[in-house]
C-alpha cells in the first residue's frame, strides 16, 4: 500500500478532481471543446514547467521565469512597433531569454551565488527591465501584427464531433513539441545523464570528469529560452503584451514539477511527470473557475492539492524505508 501511495498517490489525485468536476459540471466539464480549452490554457505553464525541470534535475530553480517571459513578451511587441518582421522579433525575443538564462548561469555556477539569492535578484531585474521596455503599459492594437496573433486562433484540425469542427490549438501543438524535445535530452542523451547524476551528487560527478559548472550555466540557459517561448505565446494568444503577463508563472511551474516528482520512481524531475503535475493544476483550474469559485479561494485549494500530494509521497516513501 506505501509503495502504490508513494508512486501513484498524485494519479489517483488526479483522477478523483476529475470526477468530482464531471459529477459537479456533467454538461461543460467532459466535453472536447472544454479540455481542447484547457490545453490551450496549459501550453505557456507546460513550456515553462518543462524548461524549469531541467535546472531543477540539477538540483536548482530559477525564480525568474515569469519576469523573462514577461520581458520577452514586450520586448517582441516593442520590435513590431519598430516594424520588424514577425520572425525576427521572434528570434530576437528567444536570443533575449538565451542571454538571461546564461547570466543566471554565470551567477550560479561561475560565481558560486546560491540559486534563491541570484534568480531572486534576476527576478527584479527582468521584471523592472519589462515595465522599462513596455514604458508600464500594455502594447496591444494595431501595433500587434495580425499574423502573430492568428497563430494562437488557429490548430490541427481533428475533425468534426456533432457536426462542430475539432481543432487542436498551435499552441498546444507547439508546448507538446517543446516538452517532447527537453524529454528526448534529458531521457536519452550523454548531456541528460550527465545532468542527472550532478543533481545525483555534483562532486562526485565532478570528480568522474563531469564539467559541473558548465553543464549547469547551459541547464539555466535551456530554462530562459523555455521562459521567453512561453511569453512570446503568451502575447500570441491575448494579441497584446504588458510587463506583468508572466506573474504566476513561476511558482505554477515549480509546483508542476514538484507534483510531478511525486510520482518518478526516485522522486527525480522527470518530463512526463512533470505534464502530469500541469495538468492538474490545469484541471483544478478549469474546473473551480466553472463553477465560479474565487480567485483567491482558487489559490488556497491549489496550495492545499501540492501539499496533499507531497505528503502522501513522503508518508508512502518513509514507510517504504522503515520495511
Amino acid at each position: 500500500m506505501a509503495r502504490i501511495l508513494r508512486h501513484y498517490g498524485t494519479l489517483f489525485g488526479m483522477v478523483a478532481i476529475v470526477v468530482v468536476f464531471w459529477v459537479l459540471l456533467p454538461d461543460t466539464f467532459m466535453t472536447a471543446r472544454n479540455w481542447l480549452n484547457i490545453t490551450q490554457q496549459l501550453s505557456m505553464l507546460t513550456v515553462v514547467a518543462v524548461a524549469m525541470t531541467v535546472v531543477m534535475v540539477i538540483g536548482d530553480f530559477d525564480l525568474s521565469v515569469g519576469s523573462m517571459a514577461s520581458l520577452a513578451g514586450v520586448f517582441a511587441a516593442v520590435l513590431f512597433t519598430l516594424g520588424w518582421p514577425v520572425w525576427a522579433a521572434v528570434v530576437a525575443a528567444l536570443a533575449l531569454g538565451l542571454l538571461g538564462g546564461v547570466i543566471n548561469g554565470v551567477l550560479v555556477s561561475m560565481i558560486g551565488i546560491l540559486p534563491f539569492v541570484a534568480t531572486l535578484a534576476t527576478l527584479t531585474m527582468y521584471s523592472g527591465a519589462a515595465f522599462i521596455v513596455s514604458g508600464g503599459k500594455t502594447i496591444f492594437g494595431r501595433d500587434i501584427p495580425q499574423s502573430f496573433g492568428d497563430f494562437a486562433k488557429s490548430g490541427l484540425p481533428l475533425g468534426t464531433l456533432a457536426d462542430k469542427p475539432i481543432v487542436l490549438p498551435w499552441l498546444t501543438v507547439l508546448a507538446l513539441g517543446i516538452a517532447a524535445l527537453i524529454a528526448v535530452v534529458l531521457e536519452l542523451t550523454t548531456y541528460g545523464r550527465r545532468l542527472y547524476a550532478i543533481g545525483g551528487n555534483a562532486e562526485a560527478a565532478r570528480l568522474a570528469g563531469v564539467k559541473v559548472a558548465f553543464l549547469r550555466l547551459t541547464a539555466y540557459a535551456f530554462t530562459g529560452v523555455g521562459a521567453a517561448a512561453a511569453g512570446l505565446m503568451y502575447a500570441s494568444r491575448v494579441a497584446s503584451a504588458n510587463p506583468t503577463q508572466g506573474e504566476g508563472l513561476m511558482l505554477n511551474a515549480i509546483a508542476a514539477v514538484f507534483l510531478g516528482m511525486t510520482v518518478t520512481r526516485h522522486g527525480q524531475p522527470r518530463v512526463l511527470a512533470t505534464l502530469a503535475g500541469v495538468l492538474v493544476l490545469g484541471v483544478m483550474d478549469n474546473g473551480l473557475t466553472q463553477l465560479k469559485v474565487d480567485s483567491y479561494v482558487r489559490q488556497v485549494l491549489v496550495g492545499l492539492i501540492i501539499l496533499l500530494a507531497v505528503s502522501i509521497s513522503a508518508l508512502g516513501r518513509r514507510a517504504i524505508l522503515r520495511r
